[in-house]
């Protein structure tokens, strides 16, 4: 038997299963209720959104056969003479059905040709054909197009979404997570539907009868060990670059990718002070965090004289986005801490971390 990714085997088939998209949801179920169905959407959002999973369910919903439904992908159909073809085939009566339904992924990847071939099918279509138009690229389609389709941006899925979908799929195929281990996928999911079927299918892979741990799970994805992410929030706290940078180069000797790194530092920080000004929040928090870290952040929270504020968490953010951006992806954390935590009566350590990397290289 075909083993079928966790992705394909729980993806949505009908509106009340998809999860995150209720406004698109909601518009396309009234359209059909109301018989004012276009003939050419645009559906936009990142990856993993459920883009393609909408479009199939709203044409099996107009009740399209398969003979009648088609997926192209336009990263390999890219030209006019695969338009030209569309554009022929479309004008031909549906086999079984009412509508032919052409789904058209990636469709920011049609060359301009192409999409001047494709612009004239949607001025004029056949009464019998329906477009949907996929794309993580919006702002790279031609305003002509999308003025001839109703347009849908489709929203990153929440962490609390991502966190029960981890929850519900693992007890689907036989498998108790702890929240915390639940909140760890969701979080290395990045947004995305796929991403975090994709980083549980591995978890799950690798299950061997017993419940799996926070740190069991951080060692199945490869993601940042937790006791390098709390020596960095203890040592913000209590205002010690040295201990500080140490981590961050600790967590760089060991491979980390920093961008997740940060991400879960900036969680921390974020309940941290949620629980300090808001501590009715306790019980959501407790389902984000193993014991160990709720203690830390516990700890921080009820210290006012932590280091642990607004303007740190700021500052942390801003330096998280400057990450792609950087030469050395750790170089953005290191100059904001510095900043926060004082620049010149470290310079020494800097030094030396300086010069044991360049010794390594």
């Amino acid at each position: 038997m075909q083993h079928l990714s966790l992705y394909r085997k729980y993806r949505p088939k009908t509106f009340e299963e998809v999860r995150g998209q209720e406004h698109i949801v909601s518009a396309l179920s009234a359209a059909l209720k109301n018989g004012t169905v276009s003939h050419a959407y645009l559906f936009c959002g990142s990856r993993g959104t459920g883009k393609t999973s909408i479009a199939r369910i709203f044409a099996r919903t107009l009740e399209t056969n398969d003979d009648d439904l088609y997926e192209i992908d336009a990263a390999s159909n890219r030209g006019i003479d695969d338009v030209r073809a569309l554009r022929e085939a479309a004008h031909t009566l549906p086999f079984r059905s009412k509508y032919k339904v052409y789904i058209i992924d990636e469709v920011h990847m049609l060359t301009k040709d192409a999409f001047n071939a494709l612009l004239k099918t949607l001025e004029e279509p056949p009464r019998h054909v329906i477009f949907i138009l996929a794309t993580t690229e919006g702002e790279k389609l031609p305003e002509t197009v999308v003025s001839r389709c109703q347009v849908f941006t489709f929203k990153k899925p929440s962490q609390r979404i991502l966190k029960d979908l981890v929850l519900t799929v693992a007890k689907k195929e036989g498998t108790m997570l702890l929240p915390a281990s639940a909140d760890l996928i969701a979080m290395l999911g990045d947004g995305s539907f796929r991403d975090t079927h994709g980083v549980l299918e591995k978890v799950l892979n690798a299950y061997n009868g017993k419940q799996l741990s926070v740190e069991d799970v951080e060692e199945l994805v490869g993601a940042p060990r937790s006791i390098l992410v709390n020596a960095l929030i203890a040592a913000v706290a209590d205002k010690a670059l040295p201990q500080a940078l140490q981590a961050i180069d600790a967590a760089s000797a060991s491979g980390t990718d920093m961008r997740v790194f940060m991400r879960l530092v900036l969680q921390k920080m974020r309940f941290i002070l949620l629980l300090r000004f808001a501590n009715t929040m306790e019980r959501e928090i407790e389902q984000a965090f193993s014991e160990s870290d709720l203690t830390l952040v516990r700890q921080y929270a009820q210290n006012k004289d932590a280091f642990i504020t607004t303007d740190v968490l700021r500052d942390m953010l801003v330096a998280y986005e400057q990450i792609p951006r950087a030469i050395i992806p750790q170089l953005p954390i290191e100059l904001a801490l510095m900043r926060l935590l004082g620049e010149s009566r470290d310079m020494p350590l800097l030094k030396g971390i300086a010069i044991s990397r360049a010794a390594a290289s």
